[in-house]
């Protein structure tokens, strides 16, 4: 849709969305106050709409008054400031890491014995969540067939169940397909979210339960049930955000774009 199309997807009404008329996106005099905003009952969509076609409108303008030759790139030079800027980043990280190198050495510990199996053993500490997978036993049923066996044991379970897991991580993208980029505007997947990382938090919980001064029992529990309490109380926050959501984006918004 262009600024001067009267042609809406919606319905046979003309729509314009260039400031004028009686269209959708009000004239730069006349910005909805918050009360306005409120008493629609089009939605978060409408809004978002509403913000980002004002945004397109006039960005065109500034581009149309622009001086520069090429009108359709605004932005800062790559030299001097984006590699001066850069530069002076990469000089503050490397100076920091030469001085904790120089202060603090890390400790060298005794060899390994190969001849005798540590007490305590761990994968580096972000495959803690997958080492926890590997303590599903309880878990695994025991069949009546099998005369109150297991059909695999549990380490192949632990190692079905890291399968399970990475299958999902790799389809999320693919199910997930909106055009969201904050939780509050998709409360559903924002909750999911939350269960993801509070599942993993835990399950790195159950890696280490030699380490932990809680009872195993209680701890294995908490596994699977806090992840499932943080989503619960996630998701109806975020949909009593939403609404103060729209009104802080649309008054930055106005802020930073003052009406002309």
């Amino acid at each position: 849709m262009t600024g001067n199309d009267p042609d809406d997807a919606t319905g046979g009404e003309a729509v314009r969305t260039d400031g004028s008329g009686t269209g959708i996106v009000p004239p730069d005099d006349e910005a909805p106050t918050w009360l306005e905003r409120k008493e629609r009952s089009a939605g978060l969509a409408r809004l978002t709409y509403e913000y980002f076609e004002r945004s397109r409108r006039e960005d065109d303008e500034l581009r149309r008054e622009s001086t520069y030759l090429e009108r359709d790139v605004l932005g800062f030079p790559t030299w001097p400031h984006e590699t001066v800027r850069n530069l002076a980043l990469t000089s503050f990280f490397v100076g920091m890491i030469l001085f904790l190198s120089a202060t603090m050495p890390p400790h060298i510990g005794p060899p390994a014995n190969p001849s005798r199996t540590p007490a305590i053993i761990l994968p580096d500490w972000y495959l803690y969540w997958s080492f926890g997978l590997l303590k599903l036993g309880p878990l695994n049923p025991d069949l009546a067939l099998l005369g109150g066996d297991k059909l695999m044991a549990d380490r192949t379970f632990g190692v079905l169940a890291n399968g399970v897991f990475v299958v999902l991580g790799v389809l999320l993208p693919f199910v997930n397909k909106g055009s969201a980029r904050r939780p509050v505007e998709e409360p559903f997947w924002g909750a999911a979210g939350v269960f993801g990382v509070g599942l993993a938090i835990t399950l790195t919980l159950l890696s280490i339960k030699n380490l932990v001064p809680m009872d195993s029992h209680l701890l294995f529990d908490l596994t699977f049930i806090l992840p499932v309490m943080m989503a619960v109380v996630t998701y109806p926050v975020l949909r009593a955000m939403r609404e103060g959501y729209m009104y802080d984006l649309n008054r930055r918004y106005y802020r930073l774009r003052p009406p002309k």
